[in-house]
C-alpha cells in the first residue's frame, strides 16, 4: 500500500516541476546549486574581510565584536566560521583563532539571477538573496530585518518564489498533496470528519495545494501559525472552504492543550522546536490511533540561506535558540538530516512509512524532503 502511494506520489510530484530528465540536465541543475553556496560563502567572506584582512588573525569573539554583532546572530556567525574553515577559505589557528585564505571556488554563472534562472526560482527571490547579501553587515547588526527583505513593503510575491513558485516547492507540495490525500482518505471510513492540523502555515504554500485537493473531502482543518497576521490573510485566501478553522498555535508551547488529531500538517516549521524529540513526542501524544504525521523539513543547510534566510530563525533577544538541548546542542546547527529525521521519529513512537524526493532524484540535492510517519493503531 505504501509503495503504491509512494509511486503515485513521485509521479504526480515529478509532473508538476517540468524538470527535464536527462543526466546532462539534472548535472546542470546540480552545477546551480553549488554556484549558490558559492555566491554565499563570497557574501560571507566579504564581510569578515572587514575583521580579518590580510595576514591578521582573530578569534570568534573579536571578529564579533569588530564587526557588531548582535547577540542573537552569533550563532549564525560560527556557522559561517564553521562553513569557510570546513572549505578552506579560513584556516583555523591553534588557539581558535582564524586567518582568511584566498577564495577557493568561482561560480560558472556569472551572476545570482542567473543561478537562481538555472534552478527554476523567480526573479524575486534572486533579487532577496542580492538584498541580503548586500546588507550582510547591517543584518548581522539587527539594523535591518530579513522580514523586511522578505516581505518588501507587505508584498507577498518573494515569500511565494521562496515556499511555492518553485520547482523543489511544486515537487514537495504536489507530493504532499497526494500523500495528504491518500492519509484522509485511508481515515474517513471510521472517523468523519478527519481532523487536520497544520502547524505554522506561514503563507498558506503549501496549505493551497491541498485544500484544493480536499474540497469534496470530510475534514475539519486547524490552519495555524504564530502570527495573527498570517491568520487574517489565510481567512481571505480560504475563504471558500467553510470546513477551515484559524488559531495561534506555538509547537514549542502550546502541542499538549491541542484537542486530538488524526492528521499533523507541518511544512518547514518543526525545525524551530527547542527539542525536536519532544516535540515528536507531543506529536504522538497529540495522535489518534492511527494518525499520520507528513512533514515538509530541510536536510542541509545551503550556504546561501546562511546569509539571507537564516536570519529569521535568530531568536528573539532572551529567547531560548532551537536545538538548545535535543541532538543539536552545540552545533549551532538549525537542521537535522535525514538519519537524525528517523532516528527521532522512531524514538518518539512514530514509525517512518515515506521519504521523498529519493536520494538519486535531482532535485534531492538541494536536500528538502516530505515525510510520512504513522502512530501505531
Amino acid at each position: 500500500m505504501i509503495a503504491e502511494l509512494a509511486d503515485h506520489a513521485r509521479r504526480a510530484a515529478d509532473a508538476a516541476t517540468a524538470l527535464p530528465n536527462s543526466t546532462a540536465d539534472a548535472q546542470h541543475y546540480i552545477s546551480a546549486v553549488e554556484d549558490l553556496d558559492t555566491f554565499g560563502l563570497r557574501a560571507m567572506t566579504a564581510v569578515l574581510r572587514e575583521a580579518l584582512p590580510d595576514n591578521t588573525v582573530r578569534d570568534e569573539d573579536e571578529i564579533a565584536a569588530h564587526l557588531r554583532v548582535a547577540p542573537r546572530h552569533r550563532w549564525l556567525l560560527r556557522r559561517w566560521l564553521t562553513e569557510l574553515t570546513a572549505r578552506r577559505w579560513l584556516s583555523r589557528q591553534s588557539g581558535g583563532s582564524y586567518r582568511a585564505l584566498r577564495e577557493q571556488n568561482i561560480p560558472a554563472r556569472s551572476e545570482l539571477r542567473e543561478v537562481c534562472a538555472d534552478l527554476g526560482f523567480a526573479p524575486e527571490l534572486a533579487q532577496f538573496f542580492a538584498r541580503a547579501n548586500r546588507a550582510l553587515p547591517e543584518l548581522l547588526r539587527d539594523r535591518v530585518l530579513a522580514q523586511e527583505l522578505l516581505f518588501p513593503d507587505g508584498d507577498f510575491r518573494t515569500a511565494e518564489a521562496a515556499y511555492r513558485t518553485n520547482p523543489i516547492n511544486h515537487y514537495l507540495n504536489a507530493a504532499t498533496r497526494e500523500i495528504i490525500t491518500w492519509a484522509v482518505h485511508e481515515l474517513e471510513a471510521e472517523r468523519a470528519p478527519v481532523r487536520i492540523l497544520e502547524l505554522g502555515a506561514g503563507v498558506g504554500g503549501t496549505t493551497a495545494d491541498i485544500v484544493a485537493a480536499l474540497s469534496s473531502s470530510p475534514v475539519d482543518y486547524h490552519f495555524t501559525d504564530l502570527s495573527k497576521f498570517f491568520l487574517d490573510t489565510a481567512r481571505g485566501q480560504f475563504a471558500a472552504y467553510p470546513w477551515m478553522r484559524y488559531g495561534i498555535v506555538d509547537l514549542n508551547a502550546d502541542l499538549p492543550q491541542q484537542p486530538p488529531c488524526d492528521i499533523v500538517l507541518a511544512a518547514n516549521v518543526l525545525h524551530n522546536a527547542q527539542h525536536c524529540g519532544r516535540m515528536l513526542h507531543e506529536l504522538r501524544e497529540l495522535l489518534a490511533p492511527g494518525g499520520f504525521l507528513i512533514f515538509v523539513e530541510s536536510c542541509r543547510e545551503h550556504c546561501q540561506l546562511l546569509t539571507s534566510m537564516h536570519f529569521l530563525m535568530s531568536p528573539k533577544p532572551g529567547a531560548t535558540p532551537p536545538g538548545g538541548t535535543d541532538i543539536r546542542a552545540g552545533t549551532d546547527r538549525i537542521f537535522l538530516s535525514e538519519p537524525q529525521w528517523l532516528d527521532q521519529l522512531t524514538l518518539a513512537g512514530l514509525q517512518p512509512q515515506l521519504m521523498l524526493p529519493d536520494a538519486d532524484h535531482p532535485l534531492a540535492t538541494l536536500g528538502q524532503r516530505v515525510f510520512l510517519a504513522r502512530k501505531r493503531p
